[in-house]
């Protein structure tokens, strides 16, 4: 039977420039990071900037809204900060509310913003989330400045090109792929994290180096009191490595945008993102990507695809660094009596679409992808890693 249409093709090649600045106290005034960043390209022109702060930064910053239009102000030559810093709620709660997306778009509306413009969002990653998305999206993208402010952020979620809002119960259910203008990862915020947060960020960095590059991890393992005791030279070494895995993955995978069924920098991911929401958010983005190593590691040894001794290395490392691996929430059963867990195995391939394609390791600095997992070895490795946190608490 002949073909009943007819078409034209052309291949759309899209060239993004995706930098990671690294400097301290980004909102003084000699420093040129923003300044030089947010200069014109029409020369005589201001630059239209708006600025948004996470409220949770305030307490261990509360002098940042006046340093930051004390910045403009010294730069009011070229910069044209439009009205005073604007709040937004850190943490995954805010990602559940769509009207503060709203009220994002309706303040870039209000103050005039354009393409041409620039929003700097300065916090956590689910601030980085909020205000990346509501950006993205406003007039099909208005230039956006990202200011990680926790260990997290910095070496993984403020790096990548994902923006998103949680909806019908599911993380990043809404969001979008957008190139940032720029990251900036202003290393003197760290200083007043908890010490919680700070830990947070060591998680992805595993992560990325049990995928890419074995001789991170053992830089990490070779590392670990330090980083336990929150050293600052071995923190920030360890953020600048993991930014740099992060970048390299997404400028050298060929899929930045994550077109087909793969997503390997989520290794991991799959019970994380599961976890969050069955816990109601106590259990934060760090904490469970940590549980969710875990679980990954062991039942790659249960079905013989990793080293019994390799995983038991992962396990030694997350516990050394202070992560708990196990919580009781993965054994939750719904009224069916099956485990709600599992359920995220399907919620993962959905999100990806096509066939499920989920990211394991064969050796330390191999991932590999599988297309199916064995519902009974996870569940077995999940109480596998029950047994071990309760030797773990009695040692």
């Amino acid at each position: 039977m002949p073909n009943t249409y007819s078409s034209i093709r052309r291949n759309v090649r899209l060239d993004f420039a995706h930098e990671v600045f690294f400097t301290r106290d980004a909102f003084c005034g000699d420093n040129s990071t923003l300044s030089d960043l947010l200069i014109n390209e029409q020369a005589g022109k201001r630059t239209r900037v708006m600025v948004y702060l996470d409220e949770g930064i305030l307490d261990g910053n509360p002098n940042l809204p006046g340093l930051v239009q004390e910045y403009f102000q010294k730069h009011s030559s070229s910069l044209n900060l439009v009205c005073p810093p604007s709040f937004v709620r850190g943490g995954e709660e805010a990602k559940n509310d769509w009207e503060l997306v709203e009220t994002i778009w309706s303040n870039l509306n209000q103050y005039g913003m354009c393409r041409h413009s620039y929003i700097i969002v300065v916090g956590g990653g689910a601030a980085l989330d909020l205000v990346g998305f509501a950006a993205s999206t406003a007039h099909r993208g208005v230039r956006l400045v990202r200011l990680p402010t926790t260990t997290l952020s910095q070496g993984d979620g403020g790096v990548g090109v994902k923006n998103g809002i949680n909806f019908f119960g599911k993380k990043n259910w809404v969001g979008t792929f957008a190139v940032p203008d720029a990251v900036i990862n202003d290393f003197s915020f760290l200083r007043t994290l908890p010490d919680n947060q700070k830990r947070a960020g060591y998680v992805e960095a595993i992560k990325v180096a049990l995928i890419r590059d074995r001789a991170f991890f053992e830089w990490i393992e070779e590392r670990s009191s330090g980083l336990a005791r929150f050293e600052k030279k071995p923190i920030e070494q360890l953020i600048r490595r993991s930014a740099a895995l992060h970048l390299d993955h997404i400028a050298g995978s060929g899929d930045p945008f994550e077109r087909g069924s793969a997503r390997p920098l989520d290794f991991g991911h799959w019970i994380a993102h599961k976890l969050e929401p069955m816990s109601d958010f106590r259990i934060g983005h760090g904490d469970a990507v940590a549980i969710g190593l875990a679980a990954d590691v062991i039942y790659c040894a249960r079905i013989g695809l990793l080293k019994q001794q390799a995983a038991n290395r992962v396990l030694v490392l997350l516990q050394a660094l202070g992560f708990e691996i196990y919580d009781p929430m993965l054994h939750a059963k719904n009224s069916s009596g099956g485990s709600i867990i599992l359920d995220g195995l399907e919620e993962f391939r959905e999100h990806l679409g096509g066939k499920l394609t989920i990211t394991l390791i064969q050796a330390l600095g191999q991932g590999v992808e599988v297309h199916q997992m064995d519902d009974q070895q996870v569940l077995l490795a999940i109480d596998d890693l029950r047994t071990r946190s309760l030797a773990h608490t009695r040692a």
